[in-house]
Protein backbone atom coordinates (compact mmCIF):
# COMPACT_ATOMS: atom_id res chain seq x y z
CA UNK A 1 0.00 0.00 0.00
CA UNK A 2 1.25 3.46 -0.91
CA UNK A 3 2.26 5.53 2.10
CA UNK A 4 0.63 8.90 2.76
CA UNK A 5 4.18 10.27 2.97
CA UNK A 6 4.91 9.53 -0.68
CA UNK A 7 4.70 12.66 -2.84
CA UNK A 8 4.39 14.79 0.32
CA UNK A 9 7.98 15.70 1.22
CA UNK A 10 7.03 18.32 3.83
CA UNK A 11 4.78 15.87 5.66
CA UNK A 12 7.46 13.18 5.41
CA UNK A 13 10.01 15.57 6.95
CA UNK A 14 7.63 16.37 9.81
CA UNK A 15 6.97 12.70 10.56
CA UNK A 16 10.68 11.89 10.33
CA UNK A 17 11.44 14.72 12.75
CA UNK A 18 8.87 13.29 15.15
CA UNK A 19 10.44 9.86 14.77
CA UNK A 20 13.84 11.36 15.55
CA UNK A 21 12.42 12.82 18.77
CA UNK A 22 10.95 9.42 19.67
CA UNK A 23 14.46 7.98 19.37
CA UNK A 24 15.88 10.64 21.69
CA UNK A 25 13.20 9.90 24.29
CA UNK A 26 14.14 6.22 24.23
CA UNK A 27 17.89 6.87 24.27
CA UNK A 28 17.53 9.13 27.30
CA UNK A 29 15.67 6.44 29.21
CA UNK A 30 12.51 8.54 29.30
CA UNK A 31 10.29 6.10 27.38
CA UNK A 32 10.25 2.70 29.04
CA UNK A 33 8.16 0.03 27.28
CA UNK A 34 5.31 1.94 25.60
CA UNK A 35 5.59 4.97 27.90
CA UNK A 36 4.98 8.46 26.57
CA UNK A 37 3.05 9.98 23.70
CA UNK A 38 3.53 12.42 20.81
CA UNK A 39 0.77 14.13 18.84
CA UNK A 40 1.41 16.58 15.98
CA UNK A 41 -1.10 18.77 14.15
CA UNK A 42 -0.32 18.18 10.47
CA UNK A 43 -3.36 19.98 9.02
CA UNK A 44 -1.10 22.47 7.22
CA UNK A 45 0.25 19.61 5.09
CA UNK A 46 -3.18 18.31 4.02
CA UNK A 47 -3.68 18.73 0.26
CA UNK A 48 -6.86 17.98 -1.67
CA UNK A 49 -5.81 14.39 -2.38
CA UNK A 50 -5.14 13.78 1.30
CA UNK A 51 -8.52 15.25 2.25
CA UNK A 52 -10.14 12.84 -0.22
CA UNK A 53 -8.56 9.73 1.29
CA UNK A 54 -11.15 7.26 2.57
CA UNK A 55 -11.05 6.13 6.19
CA UNK A 56 -9.38 2.83 7.03
CA UNK A 57 -11.13 2.52 10.40
CA UNK A 58 -14.57 2.80 11.88
CA UNK A 59 -15.60 6.16 13.31
CA UNK A 60 -14.02 6.46 16.76
CA UNK A 61 -15.42 8.70 19.51
CA UNK A 62 -12.99 11.12 21.15
CA UNK A 63 -15.08 11.34 24.31
CA UNK A 64 -15.27 15.13 24.29
CA UNK A 65 -16.32 17.77 21.78
CA UNK A 66 -13.49 19.96 20.50
CA UNK A 67 -14.98 22.66 18.24
CA UNK A 68 -11.69 24.13 16.99
CA UNK A 69 -10.48 20.79 15.58
CA UNK A 70 -13.13 20.36 12.90
CA UNK A 71 -11.45 18.90 9.82
CA UNK A 72 -7.98 18.85 11.40
CA UNK A 73 -5.39 16.13 10.82
CA UNK A 74 -2.98 14.69 13.39
CA UNK A 75 -0.07 12.29 13.39
CA UNK A 76 -0.28 10.27 16.62
CA UNK A 77 1.81 7.63 18.32
CA UNK A 78 -0.12 4.38 18.50
CA UNK A 79 -1.50 2.97 21.72
CA UNK A 80 0.75 0.29 23.17
CA UNK A 81 3.54 1.19 20.74
CA UNK A 82 7.13 1.77 21.82
CA UNK A 83 9.06 4.98 21.15
CA UNK A 84 12.07 2.94 20.04
CA UNK A 85 9.91 1.34 17.35
CA UNK A 86 8.29 4.63 16.37
CA UNK A 87 11.80 5.98 15.79
CA UNK A 88 12.47 3.26 13.20
CA UNK A 89 9.04 2.68 11.70
CA UNK A 90 6.90 5.78 12.31
CA UNK A 91 4.00 4.78 10.07
CA UNK A 92 3.77 1.26 11.50
CA UNK A 93 3.73 2.57 15.08
CA UNK A 94 1.69 5.70 14.53
CA UNK A 95 -1.17 6.83 12.33
CA UNK A 96 -2.79 9.84 10.69
CA UNK A 97 -6.29 10.72 11.86
CA UNK A 98 -8.95 13.14 10.59
CA UNK A 99 -11.28 14.89 13.04
CA UNK A 100 -14.84 14.70 11.73
CA UNK A 101 -17.34 17.52 11.36
CA UNK A 102 -19.04 16.72 14.67
CA UNK A 103 -15.75 17.63 16.41
CA UNK A 104 -16.31 14.65 18.70
CA UNK A 105 -15.03 11.73 16.62
CA UNK A 106 -12.29 10.77 14.20
CA UNK A 107 -11.23 8.23 11.61
CA UNK A 108 -7.82 6.82 10.78
CA UNK A 109 -6.82 7.58 7.19
CA UNK A 110 -3.22 6.27 6.98
CA UNK A 111 -1.03 4.32 6.79
CA UNK A 112 -2.34 1.41 8.84
CA UNK A 113 -5.30 1.19 11.28
CA UNK A 114 -3.05 1.77 14.30
CA UNK A 115 -5.19 3.05 17.15
CA UNK A 116 -3.85 6.35 18.53
CA UNK A 117 -2.61 6.72 22.08
CA UNK A 118 -5.14 6.08 24.84
CA UNK A 119 -4.39 9.62 26.04
CA UNK A 120 -5.58 11.08 22.72
CA UNK A 121 -8.47 13.05 24.31
CA UNK A 122 -6.05 14.92 26.59
CA UNK A 123 -3.65 15.68 23.74
CA UNK A 124 -6.44 16.81 21.42
CA UNK A 125 -7.92 19.01 24.15
CA UNK A 126 -4.59 20.83 24.32
CA UNK A 127 -4.48 21.21 20.53
CA UNK A 128 -8.04 22.55 20.58
CA UNK A 129 -7.01 25.14 23.16
CA UNK A 130 -3.90 26.08 21.17
CA UNK A 131 -5.97 26.79 18.06
CA UNK A 132 -8.58 28.65 20.11
CA UNK A 133 -6.01 31.09 21.43
CA UNK A 134 -4.14 31.45 18.13
CA UNK A 135 -0.96 29.71 19.26
CA UNK A 136 1.66 28.70 16.66
CA UNK A 137 2.35 25.47 18.58
CA UNK A 138 1.55 22.26 16.70
CA UNK A 139 3.07 19.48 18.83
CA UNK A 140 2.55 17.91 22.24
CA UNK A 141 5.00 15.51 23.88
CA UNK A 142 4.51 13.47 27.04
CA UNK A 143 7.48 11.58 28.47
CA UNK A 144 9.11 10.44 31.73
CA UNK A 145 12.43 12.26 32.38
CA UNK A 146 14.11 10.41 35.23
CA UNK A 147 15.63 13.30 37.19
CA UNK A 148 12.61 15.59 36.89
CA UNK A 149 10.27 12.84 38.08
CA UNK A 150 12.66 12.13 40.98
CA UNK A 151 12.58 15.79 42.04
CA UNK A 152 8.77 15.72 41.99
CA UNK A 153 8.91 13.28 44.92
CA UNK A 154 10.23 16.12 47.11
CA UNK A 155 7.21 17.95 48.51
CA UNK A 156 9.25 21.10 49.19
CA UNK A 157 9.97 21.48 45.46
CA UNK A 158 6.33 21.43 44.36
CA UNK A 159 5.38 24.95 45.41
CA UNK A 160 4.72 27.44 42.60
CA UNK A 161 7.96 28.18 40.72
CA UNK A 162 10.18 26.64 43.41
CA UNK A 163 11.47 23.98 41.03
CA UNK A 164 11.53 26.47 38.15
CA UNK A 165 13.93 28.73 40.04
CA UNK A 166 16.14 25.82 41.09
CA UNK A 167 16.41 24.61 37.49
CA UNK A 168 16.88 28.09 36.01
CA UNK A 169 19.71 28.72 38.46
CA UNK A 170 21.76 25.65 37.52
CA UNK A 171 22.95 26.88 34.11
CA UNK A 172 22.16 30.09 32.17
CA UNK A 173 20.89 28.26 29.09
CA UNK A 174 17.95 26.81 30.98
CA UNK A 175 16.25 30.17 31.44
CA UNK A 176 17.25 31.24 27.93
CA UNK A 177 15.73 28.18 26.25
CA UNK A 178 12.85 27.47 28.64
CA UNK A 179 11.93 31.04 29.65
CA UNK A 180 8.44 30.23 30.95
CA UNK A 181 9.76 27.68 33.42
CA UNK A 182 8.07 24.53 34.65
CA UNK A 183 4.46 24.31 35.79
CA UNK A 184 3.57 21.85 38.55
CA UNK A 185 0.50 19.62 38.64
CA UNK A 186 -0.18 17.66 41.85
CA UNK A 187 -0.65 13.94 41.36
CA UNK A 188 -3.78 12.88 39.48
CA UNK A 189 -4.70 9.52 37.99
CA UNK A 190 -2.93 9.13 34.61
CA UNK A 191 -5.34 9.64 31.73
CA UNK A 192 -8.00 11.18 33.98
CA UNK A 193 -10.19 14.18 33.15
CA UNK A 194 -8.83 15.93 36.26
CA UNK A 195 -5.27 15.60 34.97
CA UNK A 196 -6.28 16.85 31.51
CA UNK A 197 -8.11 19.86 32.94
CA UNK A 198 -5.20 20.75 35.24
CA UNK A 199 -2.76 20.45 32.34
CA UNK A 200 -4.83 22.80 30.18
CA UNK A 201 -4.91 25.43 32.93
CA UNK A 202 -1.18 25.21 33.60
CA UNK A 203 -0.24 25.40 29.91
CA UNK A 204 -1.67 28.92 29.76
CA UNK A 205 1.38 30.03 31.79
CA UNK A 206 4.03 27.40 31.00
CA UNK A 207 5.18 25.47 27.93
CA UNK A 208 6.22 22.46 30.03
CA UNK A 209 4.37 21.04 33.01
CA UNK A 210 5.49 18.38 35.47
CA UNK A 211 2.97 15.76 36.53
CA UNK A 212 3.93 14.84 40.10
CA UNK A 213 5.45 11.35 40.36
CA UNK A 214 4.67 10.68 36.68
CA UNK A 215 6.34 12.72 33.93
CA UNK A 216 6.16 15.90 31.90
CA UNK A 217 3.87 17.28 29.20
CA UNK A 218 5.28 19.84 26.76
CA UNK A 219 3.96 21.85 23.84
CA UNK A 220 6.03 23.38 21.06
CA UNK A 221 6.30 24.60 17.49
CA UNK A 222 7.01 20.99 16.55
CA UNK A 223 8.03 17.81 18.37
CA UNK A 224 11.71 18.85 18.37
CA UNK A 225 10.91 22.21 19.95
CA UNK A 226 8.90 20.53 22.70
CA UNK A 227 11.71 18.00 23.25
CA UNK A 228 14.36 20.73 23.46
CA UNK A 229 12.57 22.43 26.33
CA UNK A 230 12.27 19.16 28.26
CA UNK A 231 15.92 18.43 27.50
CA UNK A 232 17.27 21.69 28.94
CA UNK A 233 15.17 21.28 32.09
CA UNK A 234 16.42 17.71 32.44
CA UNK A 235 20.03 18.87 32.08
CA UNK A 236 19.55 21.29 34.98
CA UNK A 237 17.95 18.55 37.06
CA UNK A 238 21.00 16.34 36.42
CA UNK A 239 23.36 19.13 37.52
CA UNK A 240 21.39 19.66 40.72
CA UNK A 241 21.21 15.95 41.56
CA UNK A 242 24.90 15.37 40.73
CA UNK A 243 25.87 18.18 43.09
CA UNK A 244 23.71 16.69 45.86
CA UNK A 245 25.32 13.29 45.24
CA UNK A 246 28.73 14.97 45.67
CA UNK A 247 27.61 16.01 49.14
CA UNK A 248 26.65 19.67 48.76
CA UNK A 249 23.67 21.81 47.83
CA UNK A 250 24.55 23.67 44.61
CA UNK A 251 24.70 27.43 45.03
CA UNK A 252 23.04 28.20 41.71
CA UNK A 253 22.78 31.57 40.01
CA UNK A 254 21.44 34.32 42.24
CA UNK A 255 18.11 36.04 41.63
CA UNK A 256 20.07 39.12 40.58
CA UNK A 257 22.08 37.11 38.03
CA UNK A 258 18.92 35.55 36.61
CA UNK A 259 17.24 38.96 36.42
CA UNK A 260 20.28 40.22 34.51
CA UNK A 261 19.84 37.28 32.10
CA UNK A 262 16.21 38.19 31.56
CA UNK A 263 17.05 41.80 30.76
CA UNK A 264 19.98 40.93 28.49
CA UNK A 265 18.02 38.38 26.44
CA UNK A 266 14.60 40.05 26.68
CA UNK A 267 13.09 37.04 28.47
CA UNK A 268 9.74 36.95 30.27
CA UNK A 269 9.60 36.93 34.07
Amino acid sequence: MKSILESRPELRAEVEKTAEVAGYLWQNGWAERNGGNITVNITRFADDDMRALPPISDVKPIGITLPFLKGCYFYCKGTGKRMRDLARWPMQNGSVIRILDDCASYVIIADEPVMPTSELPSHLAVHNHLIEKGSPYTATVHTHPIELVAMSHNREMLGKDVLTNILWSMIPETKAFCPLGLGIIPYELPGSVKLADATLRELDDYDVVLWEKHGVFAQGLDAMDAFDQIDVLSKSAKIYINARCMGFVPEGMSQEQMAEMSRAFNLPK
